[in-house]
C-alpha cells in the first residue's frame, strides 16, 4: 500500500533539493487544475536495465531516442547505467539521476517496475516514464510474496504513485504475428524462435510468431510442411553454449531462420547463422544495419516496438505542459492505423526483404486487415497457441 505519510514528508524534504538542482513541481495559485510548467526546465535522465547503451535492442533505442529528442529540444540529457542487476542498482541509479537535477526519468524495460514502486513515492515532482511496464509487472513487485499473477486481482494504482507515472506497454504478439507470417510467406518452412528469459513480452512476441506462421501455412495449404523449433535461452545475452545450441538448429535440424527475440541474445542466433547461410529475424528495433555486418543479407525483417515513438512523444508532451493527458496511465499501444509506419508494432519498411510470396503491398494489406479486426491475434501466454503446423518447445537452454 502506499506509505502517504512518508510520502508527505519526503515531498517536503524532496522539494527544496529539486529546487536547488533545477527541478520545478506544479503549483497554483486559485485551488483550481494545476499548470504544469515543468516542460519549461527539462533535465532529462535514462536509466539502462541489465545491458547496455550498445545492446543494439531495447536500451540503445531508447537512448539514442532521448538523446536525439534532448539535442533537438535544446534540452539536457545524461544516461546511468546500474552497478548491477538488481532493484537496489537500479533504484541507486535514479537518487543519482535526480541528485544531479534531472526532473525526467526514462526506463526501459519490465525490471524497473519495482523502481517505479519504491521510487515514484520519494520523488514526486520527478516525471517517470517507464516503457514496457505493465500492471502485473507493477503488482508483482508492489505485492510481494503471495502475489497471484493476475494483476485483476489488484488495484495497481495501490502500489505506486500514479500523479508522476507513465507506463506503456507493447502489443509484442502483433509484430511478432507479422513476423512469423511474413517468414512463410517468403518461403521459409523450417523455422525457430530463440528468445531470452521467458518474461510476457518475449512470450508474446514468440507466441504471435507461431500464430503468424500458422496462419500464412493455412492460407498457402502447406500447414503439414512448416515446423517451428522454440526455445529461450534463459538470459538476454548470447554466449557459447547458446551458440552451440543454435549451431545444431541450423547445422543439423537444417533451420532455415531464427526469430531471435530479447536483449542481446540474438548474437548467438548470428554467429551460427553466418556458419550455414541461415537467416535471422530482429527484433525491437530494425536490427539489420547491425545483424548484416556479421554477413550481408542476414536479417530477413524485424519485429519492431515503437520506442523512438513512444520517446518522441511523450517528452513532447512533457515538454508542452501535457503531462496530465499521460499521469498514471498504462497503456497499452500496438495499431493505431492502417498504414503500417505509423504503428508502434511493425515491420521495417526499408530493409525487409519482400519477394514475390510477400510484397511490401501484402504487408499493406496485411496490417490494414488487423487493424480492422478482421484478423485477430491472440495476446493470451498461458500456454502455446494451438497450431496445424508442428511446433516443437524445448523450454530454456538456462
Amino acid at each position: 500500500m502506499k506509505k502517504r505519510l512518508i510520502a508527505v514528508l519526503l515531498a517536503g524534504m524532496m522539494a527544496f533539493s529539486l529546487a536547488a538542482c533545477g527541478g520545478s513541481s506544479d503549483s497554483s495559485t486559485d485551488g483550481g487544475k494545476k499548470e504544469d510548467t515543468s516542460g519549461e526546465n527539462m533535465q532529462i535522465a535514462m536509466i539502462t536495465d541489465s545491458g547496455d547503451i550498445t545492446d543494439q535492442s531495447f536500451n540503445q533505442t531508447t537512448y539514442e531516442s532521448c538523446k536525439a529528442w534532448s539535442e533537438k529540444n535544446d534540452v539536457e540529457f545524461n544516461y546511468y547505467k546500474p552497478e548491477s542487476d538488481s532493484d537496489e542498482a537500479r533504484n541507486a541509479s535514479v537518487d543519482q539521476a535526480v541528485a544531479d537535477g534531472a526532473n525526467v526519468v526514462v526506463m526501459p524495460g519490465y525490471m524497473f517496475a519495482g523502481t517505479v514502486v519504491a521510487q515514484s513515492e520519494n520523488y514526486p515532482d520527478v516525471k517517470f516514464v517507464a516503457l514496457d511496464v505493465g500492471a502485473g509487472d507493477i503488482c508483482e513487485k508492489g505485492v510481494g510474496e503471495g502475489y497471484t499473477y493476475n494483476p485483476d486481482d489488484y488495484n495497481v494504482a495501490d502500489y505506486y504513485n500514479t500523479d508522476n507515472v507513465y507506463c506503456c506497454t507493447y502489443q509484442e504478439e502483433l509484430s511478432g504475428y507479422m513476423a512469423g507470417y511474413a517468414a512463410v510467406k517468403l518461403g521459409y518452412k523450417h523455422l525457430g524462435f530463440l528468445g531470452g528469459m521467458a518474461v510476457p513480452a518475449v512470450t508474446r512476441f514468440g507466441y504471435g510468431y507461431v500464430q503468424g506462421a500458422n496462419a500464412a501455412a493455412e492460407e498457402l495449404g502447406i500447414a503439414d510442411q512448416i515446423e517451428i523449433e522454440y526455445v529461450c535461452g534463459g538470459q538476454f545475452y548470447g554466449d557459447a553454449d547458446i551458440t552451440a545450441y543454435m549451431d545444431t538448429w541450423y547445422g543439423s535440424k537444417n533451420v532455415e531462420i531464427v526469430f531471435a527475440c530479447g536483449g542481446g541474445i540474438w548474437t548467438s542466433a548470428v554467429e551460427a547463422a553466418v556458419k550455414t547461410g541461415g537467416k535471422v529475424i530482429g527484433v525491437d528495433s530494425d536490427q539489420a544495419p547491425t545483424i548484416d555486418a556479421y554477413g550481408e543479407g542476414i536479417t530477413v525483417t524485424s519485429a519492431m516496438k515503437g520506442l523512438a515513438a513512444t520517446v518522441n512523444t511523450v517528452l513532447t508532451d512533457i515538454k508542452g505542459g501535457k503531462w496530465s493527458d499521460y499521469a498514471g496511465k498504462i497503456d497499452n499501444l500496438g495499431l493505431v492505423s492502417e498504414n503500417p509506419e505509423e504503428n508502434y508494432v511493425q515491420l521495417p519498411l526499408e530493409s525487409t526483404q519482400w519477394g514475390d510470396g510477400f510484397t511490401e503491398d501484402d504487408y499493406r494489406t496485411l496490417v490494414k486487415s488487423m487493424y480492422s479486426g478482421e484478423i485477430t491475434v491472440s495476446n493470451d501466454i498461458t500456454a502455446m497457441p494451438a497450431t496445424t503446423i508442428k511446433v516443437n518447445d524445448y523450454g530454456s537452454i538456462k
